[in-house]
C-alpha cells in the first residue's frame, strides 16, 4: 500500500472513497463546511448528530458532484481522549474505514481527521490502515481488489514523513507475523520457519546461523530435542543478529516456535488442537520485528533466537516420567507433554544467556491460564525486573497492544521443583501462567528478564467483540510492542 500525504482540502481530493474519522460531542461543527457543501445532508441523515461519532459507527454519503472524491465515509471514534488513547481511537477508526473501503471495492482511499492535529493522528491512520485491511487470502481464490493507495489529508514535513514511515513498517511487520502464524501447518514447518529466517537474512544483511539436530545434540540442547523427538521434522534453534555500526545495548528476543502442538502423548482435545498452528506466534513475531529493525535503524544489538519444533505423538515422543537436561545443565522432569514451550524456550535462554544481553524478553503461547485470566484482549507479561515490565508495558500502550503484569511470588517457583530433578516442567492448573513463568526464570542467568505470555491475543477464533485492525485468525500481536521498545530503550 502506497502511503502520500496531501495538503488538498476535503473537496479537492481525488480518490475512491474519502473517509472522515469524527470524534463524539459536536461533530457537526467539525464538518460544518462539509454540510454546507453537501447541502445539509449530513445533518438531516444523523439524529442525533453523536449517534455517527460512536465507536465503530459507519455513515456512507454519496457527494453527488460537490466533492472530487464520489463516496464519503463517516467513521466515529467515540469520545474525546488524550495521548495513548486517542491514538488507539484514530487507529481502530483507520482500520474500519480500510475495511468498509475494501467492501466497496476502493484501491484509493483517502482519510481525513478534522479536529485533530495531523502530527497526532497520521502514524496512526497508517498503522490502521494497513492492518484493517489485511486480509490472509494465500490459499483462496478472491476477486476483491486491494487498496493500493492511502492518502492522508495531512502537511507534508519531514516530521510527518518520518512518523509515517515509521508506521509503515510496524504495520507492515505485524502483517509478515499475521501471514507466518496464518499459515497451513503442513507448510509452515520448522524448517520453513529457518528458511524464512535465511530470507530474512539475505533481504537485510542480519546474520543468521541454524542449529539442526546434530548441532544441538552436541550443545547439549536437550529440552528442544526432546520435544521434537516425535516428530519428523527435524528441530532447530534459529538465532538471527543485527548489529548496527554504533550499538548502544544488547537485548535478547526469544520466541516460541512450535509449529504445531498436538499435545505429545499428554494428547489435546479435537478443540483444543484445531487452532495449535498458532503455536508459534512468539516466533513469529521475533522474526517480523527482527526483519524490520534495519530498516528502522534500531541502535542496539539484538539477537532474535527461536526454538522450532512440532509436538507430535508416537514411539519416538518424550513420554511423562522422562528426565531432559537442558544447555545450562538443569535437568527436567517431564509430567507434562503439553507443557512443551518452556522446555525448548529453556534452551534458548541459556543460549542467549552466553551473550551477555543487557535484557531478555520472550514471547510464547504459554498458558490457557493466560488465556483465562485476560481473555483474548490482552497479553500477561511476569518478570524479574520492575523496570522493564514498565518500559513493554507503556510500548505496548503506544502500540494498543494490551499488556497485563501478574505476580511472580516465590511460591510458583516452589511449585516447580521436581523430587526427581532440578525442575519438572508443570506445576498443576492454578496459577499456571505464573508456574510456567517461574519455570523459564530458572534459565536466564539472573539476567533482567520479561515474559509475555501472548496465547489469549495471539490467535482469534471469532471476531465479534474485536477491534477492526484485528482480523479472524493471526494478530500479529506483540510486534509492535516490541519494535516500540526497542526504539525507545
Amino acid at each position: 500500500m502506497e502511503v502520500t500525504t496531501t495538503a488538498s482540502s476535503w473537496n479537492e481530493v481525488r480518490a475512491d472513497v474519502l473517509a472522515v474519522l469524527l470524534e463524539e460531542g459536536d461533530p457537526l461543527a467539525a464538518l460544518a463546511d462539509v454540510d454546507r457543501a453537501l447541502g445539509g445532508w449530513i445533518a438531516d441523515a444523523v439524529r442525533p448528530a453523536d449517534y455517527m461519532a460512536r465507536r465503530d459507527r459507519t455513515l456512507l454519503l454519496f457527494t453527488h458532484g460537490k466533492a472530487a472524491t464520489g463516496r464519503m465515509l463517516l467513521v466515529g471514534m467515540g469520545a474525546p481522549t488524550e495521548g495513548h488513547e486517542r491514538a488507539d481511537g484514530v487507529r481502530r477508526a483507520a482500520a474500519l474505514a480500510a475495511r468498509e473501503a475494501r467492501t466497496l471495492r476502493a484501491r484509493r482511499l483517502a482519510v481525513w481527521c478534522p479536529g485533530i492535529d495531523p502530527r497526532d493522528s497520521a502514524a496512526a491512520i497508517v498503522e490502521g490502515a494497513h492492518l484493517g485491511a489485511y486480509r490472509y487470502e494465500a490459499y483462496k481464490k478472491s476477486d476483491e481488489p486491494r487498496i493500493e493507495h492511502l492518502q492522508i489529508l495531512a502537511p507534508r514535513n519531514r516530521q510527518t514523513q518520518g512518523a509515517l514511515q515509521r508506521a509503515r513498517v510496524m504495520a507492515e511487520a505485524t502483517c509478515f507475523a499475521r501471514d507466518l502464524v496464518n499459515g497451513p501447518p503442513n507448510e509452515v514447518t520448522p524448517t520453513s520457519l529457518a528458511q524464512t529466517a535465511r530470507s530474512i537474512a539475505r533481504q537485510t544483511g542480519l546474520r543468521l546461523t541454524v542449529y539442526g539436530p546434530e548441532q544441538l545434540r552436541r550443545m547439549g540442547a536437550g529440552g528442544i530435542l526432546a520435544v521434537g523427538q516425535g516428530s519428523r521434522q527435524p528441530q532447530q534453534m534459529i538465532v538471527l543478529e543485527y548489529r548496527p555500526h554504533r550499538t548502544q545495548k544488547t537485548y535478547a528476543l526469544v520466541g516460541k516456535g512450535v509449529t504445531f502442538d498436538a499435545g505429545g502423548l499428554d494428547i489435546k482435545t479435537h478443540e483444543g488442537m484445531e487452532t495449535m498452528k498458532s503455536d508459534m506466534a512468539g516466533a513469529a513475531a521475533v522474526l517480523a520485528a527482527m526483519r524490520a529493525l534495519p530498516t528502522l535503524d534500531v541502535r542496539h544489538r539484538v539477537y532474535g533466537v527461536v526454538g522450532a519444533v512440532e509436538n507430535m505423538l508416537g514411539g519416538a515422543a518424550f513420554k511423562p516420567g522422562d528426565i531432559v537436561r537442558a544447555m545450562n545443565g538443569k535437568t527436567i522432569e517431564i509430567n507434562n507433554t503439553d507443557a512443551e514451550g518452556r522446555v525448548v524456550l529453556a534452551d534458548c535462554f541459556s543460549y542467549v544467556v552466553r551473550h551477555n544481553p543487557d535484557a531478555i524478553v520472550d514471547l510464547a503461547t504459554l498458558t490457557g491460564a493466560a488465556m483465562v485470566a485476560l481473555g483474548h484482549h490482552a497479553a500477561a507479561v511476569i518478570g524479574n525486573d520492575r523496570a522493564l515490565v514498565g518500559d513493554l508495558i507503556r510500548a505496548g500502550q503506544a502500540a494498543g497492544e494490551r499488556i497485563w503484569e501478574l505476580p511472580l511470588y516465590e511460591e510458583f517457583a516452589e511449585a516447580m521443583r521436581s523430587d526427581v530433578a532440578d525442575l519438572k516442567n508443570s506445576g498443576g492448573r492454578y496459577g499456571g501462567a505464573q508456574k510456567g513463568a517461574a519455570f523459564l526464570r530458572e534459565f536466564t542467568g539472573g539476567r533482567p528478564w520479561a515474559h509475555l505470555d501472548i496465547a489469549g491475543p495471539a490467535f482469534l477464533d471469532k471476531s465479534e467483540g474485536q477491534a477492526p485492525h484485528l482480523p479472524r485468525g493471526a494478530t500479529g500481536f506483540g510486534v509492535r510492542t516490541l519494535l516500540r521498545w526497542l526504539l525507545s530503550a
